[in-house]
């Protein structure tokens, strides 16, 4: 199976179908209404996403894909704010701007983590000028590879039937993820990925593997398509062909939200098939991409690392104990990618629960987690002849197989003043009493765009006093 991320920049994909905007209003809900039945939010945060078709095109981008975006948006502030995120990641916009279409939006309240309700905001089926669009993505084939059909049943793919004959005629490959119980307006297209209810939604139900396996084969040489990717949940995905079957498990450790998912898997396929990876080898990589996206909360990306990193396991060479020169390396790495750095440092002499918590929560304020770790002289300058307890080998073992920690580099200076400012982190995470400008190399991260945070120590966790304890002095 593949051992290196495949280089998705060479990839040339169109995205065309219903374009979204998914709102989150976040809070608590710690009581109920007098009013009626039902929790008050407290709304503490609104978060706008893509949703949609627009968040295949986001997955693309966030990949390193080329992506032109087709669809539809009204005159209206959801329309221009789909826009602006989507452009900002890379991505060409090409929109149908209808001035009496209302922008799909879906709002959704959450409150600890979990969805209270949705309001969607629509005029569905959307009225608009089909010929404008199929004009956009006739003048949009001859640079691409790929056509991603997105359908979410909003209309904006209505004439898909004849969107798929430009593409073939073409010679662009045409990937779909259907809507509904009718299959024939994608007859002649080169794959299409449902998932198992919407799949048995049209083929009825099945029995037996067998009969799912000989179902969907009929439903592709019913409609001339080659290659089915079914989505399976927790069961994994099936890649049907008229002469082979091929199934893997899924890869996902924990699942918190499957929205968007199948967004993310459509999107890695797309990718693959641009680049004529065999279909096995993209069925690998999507189904570790959307592992990965139900893992997190809300309509979600996947990001080359975090791809690439599922491939090679939770440890890999990108990982663990690493020297100054070369974390340097993996920060750039890691930027290019749009990750969070962020990075904090100590003593970590004889590791409690204390350190865990306090690593745990400065790995949740980004994306990387860099510890710095004080040399066994310097520690001995801060703490005395007596420590540390562990040589600085061992404390950076420790540190470096956590899972929230990725990389753990040592420094020798008595402050990692230099340190920070060799590698300008995008946060520095300190805890105790400290304010900002007490930190040493926070000068230098804060011009540089970065920040400070401070986070408070767990009460009643030190290694001093594990050590006095183990001395008997408690």
């Amino acid at each position: 199976m593949i051992v290196v991320t495949p280089e998705f920049s060479a990839a040339r994909i169109i995205v065309i179908g219903d374009v979204m905007l998914d709102r989150y209003w976040s809070g608590q809900a710690t009581r109920i209404s007098p009013e009626a039945p039902v929790p008050v939010v407290k709304v503490k945060s609104i978060e706008d996403r893509i949703g949609g078709a627009a968040n295949v095109a986001l997955n693309i981008a966030k990949l390193g894909g080329q992506v032109t975006l087709l669809g539809v948006i009204g005159d209206d502030a959801e329309g221009e704010i789909v826009q602006r995120l989507l452009e900002a990641e890379g991505v060409v916009c090409d929109f149908v701007v209808e001035k009496s279409l209302r922008s799909i939006c879906k709002l959704r309240v959450m409150a600890q983590h979990q969805q209270l309700i949705r309001l969607d905001f629509e005029d569905t089926p959307i009225q608009f000028d089909q010929a404008a669009l199929q004009s956009a993505l006739i003048r949009h084939l001859p640079k691409h590879d790929v056509v991603v059909f997105s359908d979410y049943g909003k209309g904006t793919l209505v004439d898909v039937s004849s969107f798929i004959a430009a593409a073939k005629q073409a010679g662009v490959k045409t990937l779909v993820d259907p809507k509904g119980v009718d299959y024939q307006p994608y007859a002649l297209a080169d794959l299409i990925t449902p998932n198992l209810s919407e799949l048995k939604a049209v083929v009825g139900a099945c029995h037996d593997e067998q009969e799912l396996i000989e179902k969907g084969r009929a439903l592709l040489a019913q409609y001339q398509i080659p290659t089915l990717l079914l989505t399976r949940g927790e069961a994994g995905m099936t890649l049907i062909e008229a002469d082979q079957v091929h199934s893997i498990p899924a890869k996902a450790k924990d699942v918190f939200d499957v929205t968007g998912a199948g967004d993310t898997v459509i999107a890695v396929m797309a990718l693959c098939v641009s680049l004529e990876l065999p279909l096995m080898e993209a069925m690998y990589l999507a189904n570790l991409a959307g592992g990965i996206v139900v893992g997190k909360l809300g309509t979600s990306t996947v990001s080359l690392q975090e791809l690439t990193r599922a491939m090679h396991g939770a440890r890999d060479s990108f990982y663990g104990v690493v020297a100054e020169d070369e974390l340097v390396k993996l920060f750039a790495r890691a930027k290019a990618y749009n990750e969070k750095i962020i990075m904090t440092n100590g003593c970590f002499d004889l590791l409690h629960a204390g350190h865990v918590a306090y690593l745990e929560q400065a790995k949740a304020l980004g994306d990387r987690l860099c510890v710095a770790v004080n040399s066994d002289a310097s520690v001995k300058q801060l703490k005395g002849e007596s420590r540390p307890i562990n040589a600085l080998k061992e404390r950076m073992a420790v540190l470096a197989a956590l899972a929230c920690v990725d990389w753990v580099v040592d420094f020798t200076e008595e402050t990692p003043e230099r340190l920070y400012c060799n590698l300008l982190p995008d946060v520095i995470v300190k805890g105790g009493d400290y304010s900002a400008e007490q930190v040493v190399g926070g000068d230098c991260v804060i011009k540089a765009g970065g920040e400070v945070k401070i986070l408070q120590f767990v009460d009643g966790q030190s290694t001093t006093a594990m050590i006095n304890k183990a001395r008997g002095e408690l």
